[in-house]
């Protein structure tokens, strides 16, 4: 970019810093930041939006600069890279010496660099961003004091959605990483899915890859002979995504996904360059077709560029996980509605008519079923209420896995036997120990709240409306419901949703 090694820049995507230099790390800027928050923060910062291209393009120097001083580099994300610390310790006589050699080294090639070393590679990435090197054996330790959302801060390790999981688990109380090591994995699993699993074996500093990961059986290495040869980035591209879509073919022939990716190109001349991916899910064709994309730019655009044009392509998994590790959309792709669906959802639309196919949109409300706005297919997907706005007295998270739209009717109960309400103070008129429903009654394990919510009070008092609710925990058996959330009517309890 041209822009002096002295100056703090950021780099921005949708308005928001999600890089930032180590001058601009001092002066106060931080991922996450508004543009204009990071700017009050640092008035001369240097502002440069996302480009994935370009930044692959020019790390491919820094990544040939550190695979010079330490073989066996692989690459996580432009501007993250990842090697074993073993060997060079063992070279160069300790961590520090092989941390300061990588630095240097990183210097030559025109860039900055901040190196973390830990047992876990996760831990030494979040060890990175504060230049630490962390004991052996303490990288739980390390981690427990920061904060959740540290598990979210670095995209190449996480999920798309994990700041809304460290958003939840801080409002959960759950405000350090240690807290959340703590909970039983069977329970992160069960109640908040296979990513927020992933981020708790961070959280523990356990290693990342399942035991499922192995060595890619030979044949499903493909390999492309470019004629004619390939000396320009647009002709690169076009048989990187070739290359991409016979790989996947084999992979999922196989049943496999690939996890770490091998990327070899070979000259005129006979030199042979290759680089190594990794990645912390595993790759979908587009991000296969991405990361050659990027590597053959890096390669061809460099400096040091081959010695001659590019005769044949190479694409081997070196690392592969059983295809259930991806979980891909409902009818194909990832998280894609493709056009067959589609087809065949305007299909049962026009059979039953328009309202019979409904979409659920997030709304804004302070009820669990006020948040959801149910439009049929094909209508715009507007919101009946704006979702965006503060909602005071909104249902704390989690929200319940199952709404009761009817609402059946249920029975708080004291330990003497009498009826629980709640009082003009929103307050329970005795503790509640009994949850009656139906047939069935269950001693209550504990609760949270009650949280009374009075809409439209200003109005007449024909619209004004006031309800009370609470979360309850249920003394049940595992093939029972184990907790409920109740909302009081000023007359009755009824039970409005169920946690699974």
């Amino acid at each position: 970019m041209g822009v002096a090694a002295q100056r703090p820049i950021a780099v921005l995507q949708g308005n928001r810093v999600v890089a930032c230099s180590a001058i601009a790390r001092a002066e106060g800027v931080r991922r996450g930041m508004r543009r204009r928050d990071a700017q009050g923060c640092c008035p001369e910062l240097v502002v440069a939006q996302d480009d994935p291209d370009r930044d692959a393009r020019l790390f491919e120097p820094v990544v040939a600069a550190v695979d010079a001083t330490v073989p066996g580099v692989e690459v996580l994300r432009p501007g993250l890279i990842v090697l074993g610390a073993r060997g060079a310790t063992r070279y160069f006589g300790s961590e520090e010496a092989a941390a300061e050699r990588l630095i240097d080294a990183v210097a030559v090639a025109g860039a900055e660099a901040q190196i973390g070393i830990a047992d876990a590679m996760s831990t030494a990435v979040i060890a990175a961003r504060r230049g630490a090197i962390v004991e052996p054996g303490e990288g739980a330790r390390y981690l427990a004091s920061l904060p959740v959302s540290e598990l979210a801060a670095e995209p190449s390790l996480a999920a798309p959605d994990r700041a809304d999981l460290t958003d939840l688990l801080h409002r959960l109380g759950l405000r350090r990483i240690g807290d959340f090591a703590l909970l039983a994995p069977a329970e992160v699993t069960s109640r908040f899915g296979a990513d927020a699993a992933h981020a708790h074996r961070m959280a523990r500093a356990l290693p990342e890859r399942p035991p499922s990961a192995r060595r890619a059986a030979p044949e499903l290495t493909v390999e492309l002979a470019c004629d004619p040869p390939i000396d320009r980035v647009d002709a690169a591209a076009f048989a990187g995504r070739q290359l991409s879509t016979r790989l996947h073919a084999a992979l999922s022939a196989a049943g496999v996904s690939c996890t770490r990716l091998a990327v070899t190109a070979r000259t005129e001349t006979g030199e042979e360059l290759t680089r190594i991916w990794r990645c912390a899910r595993p790759l979908t064709p587009p991000d296969t077709a991405d990361r050659v994309r990027w590597q053959l730019d890096g390669w061809l655009t460099h400096r040091a560029r081959p010695t001659g044009p590019i005769v044949a392509l190479t694409l081997e998994p070196v690392e592969v996980v059983a295809s259930g590790a991806l979980q891909l959309g409902l009818w194909g792709g990832e998280g894609e509605q493709t056009e067959r669906a589609r087809r065949a959802l305007v299909r049962v639309q026009g059979l039953l008519g328009g309202e019979a196919v409904r979409i659920g949109v997030l709304s804004g409300g302070r009820g669990p079923a006020e948040r959801i706005t149910m439009i049929a297919l094909g209508d715009e997907l507007t919101p009946s209420a704006d979702p965006a706005h503060p909602w005071p007295g909104r249902l704390p998270e989690p929200a319940p896995t199952l709404l009761l739209l009817h609402r059946p009717t249920v029975h708080l109960t004291a330990a003497d036997g009498t009826e629980v309400g709640v009082t003009d103070r929103g307050l329970f008129t005795a503790d509640p120990v009994i949850l009656r429903w139906g047939r069935k009654q269950w001693s209550l394990l504990g609760w949270a709240g009650p949280w009374p919510v009075v809409e439209r009070w200003w109005s007449a008092a024909e619209h004004a409306t006031t309800a009370v609710r609470v979360q309850v925990q249920l003394d049940a058996r595992p093939t029972e419901i184990r907790a409920v959330l109740l909302v009081h009517d000023e007359q009755n309890w009824h039970a409005e949703g169920v946690y699974e």
